[in-house]
């Protein structure tokens, strides 16, 4: 067996989207000869945890090293627990973290995570150094082990660091500060690895000395062993039930999807009255006053927080699914990885969204109803037709060619190929 040393913050049991793609990755390795080796965090403050990840990590026999910091989290704890914060709290908490940390407040966790990385390159060979990142501040400490050990390092972007949709620069210093230190690691890794091609042009564009080959794109993907393994639900009801999975932050929220159903329940009360609105996770209290500002509560099922086990069990047994960005400026980068497990579901998706790659892997599904995301009547519009194509059993079908290349083996694949170019030959 090769071996890769992993660098990942986000890893079970933290639940959430952020821990998927590496977990998953992770646990595929060996079907390629590779063995994994994961550098993560201890006990931290969080605010979802799933047990059942970790358990799914163990039993791939992927070796975990934990290693705990100072957490900012913690002073969002509420009787041991750390509670999500309101979209203001979190947008307002997120400015004081960009302000007071570059580039983010996981350094101190990188640079432990940095220490103990070196201790395991000493005591045993790996062939490989695989980081995913955010956070971003990992990279620079272990690119400092390059050199010693003669490994090389790749990075994973899950998301884009210097124009990412949610980065706030409080001074032209700190916009400043980000690009020398991305500069400055990224002469040193051996490949890059991206989400999708506008953080692969981005990264040209801004860093004169990268080429073309020196980027790889690895779409977000889902685990085919998820569904297999799923059940579905037994139908209630003859309701269509239109399902969204995941947390509402920033400007990503229902209110524009809540307004068109209000809107919908005046004007079609026979139609509104056949649908159920199903959200898991985490729903904030501005959002529950919404539903019941629009008097919506007879048609919102809350589900709440749940494994990802389960949260696939929901998905399946969804007739519609449907989720949203904002139309803002830098949103056009953005892939939810949400997206690419709605694909994994094959359902139909009504998709809330603006120009950019998260509307082009929609139109590549075949199978996705496209809106604007703040547009009321054309979301209304498109639930009617959603609707009436339900009733009449022609929902369209997914693209199973597309749908197909996004499985997470097929991407480690991939991934083992980059790997294997630079393996060190003795």
């Amino acid at each position: 067996m090769f071996k890769v040393l992993v660098i990942a913050y986000y890893f079970p049991p933290l639940g959430l989207s952020g821990v998927q793609r590496t977990l998953k990755f992770t646990k595929y390795f060996k079907d390629f000869n590779w063995e994994a080796t994961v550098v993560t965090t201890g006990k931290i403050g969080y605010f979802a945890y799933d047990d059942l990840l970790l358990k799914e990590a163990k039993d791939a026999g992927i070796t975990i090293v934990r290693t705990e910091s100072f957490d900012f989290n913690s002073i969002l704890k509420k009787k041991g627990q750390v509670m999500m914060p309101s979209n203001w709290l979190m947008k307002f908490l997120g400015r004081i973290n960009k302000t007071l940390f570059i580039p983010d407040n996981k350094i101190f966790w990188s640079r432990k995570a940095a220490k103990i990385s070196k201790k395991i390159l000493t005591e045993s060979k790996y062939d490989a150094i695989y980081i995913s990142v955010p956070p971003f501040s990992a990279i620079e400490p272990i690119v400092k082990l390059k050199s010693k050990f003669d490994i090389p390092i790749f990075v994973d972007y899950r998301d884009s660091w210097l124009s990412n949709q949610f980065k706030f620069y409080p001074t032209p210093y700190h916009k400043y500060r980000h690009k020398k230190i991305e500069d400055k690691v990224l002469r040193k890794v051996d490949r890059i690895i991206v989400v999708n091609r506008i953080i692969k042009e981005n990264l040209l564009k801004s860093y004169q000395f990268l080429k073309f080959n020196d980027i790889d794109i690895i779409p977000h993907g889902y685990d085919e062993e998820d569904f297999i393994n799923a059940i579905e639900y037994p139908k209630e009801n003859n309701k269509m039930v239109i399902t969204y999975s995941g947390i509402f932050y920033e400007d990503i929220s229902p209110k524009y999807f809540l307004k068109a159903f209000k809107q919908l329940s005046l004007e079609n009360p026979d139609v509104a009255s056949n649908i159920e609105l199903q959200f898991i996770g985490h729903f904030k209290k501005e959002n529950k006053k919404l539903v019941k500002k629009y008097k919506l509560e007879s048609n919102v099922r809350e589900i709440g927080y749940i494994t990802h086990k389960e949260v696939i069990r929901r998905l399946i047994s969804s007739d519609i699914l449907w989720l949203m960005l904002p139309n803002k400026k830098k949103m056009n980068i953005v892939t939810p990885g949400k997206l690419f497990e709605y694909f994994g579901a094959r359902k139909p998706i009504i998709a809330s969204l603006p120009d950019g790659i998260a509307k082009i892997a929609s139109d590549e599904y075949s199978a996705a109803y496209i809106t604007k995301p703040n547009d009321v009547n054309e979301i209304k519009d498109t639930i009617i037709q959603v609707h009436e194509h339900y009733l009449s059993n022609n929902l369209p079908s997914v693209n199973e060619e597309y749908v197909n290349s996004l499985k997470r083996k097929t991407q480690v694949e991939q991934l083992i190929k980059i790997f294997q170019f630079f393996l060190k030959t003795e």
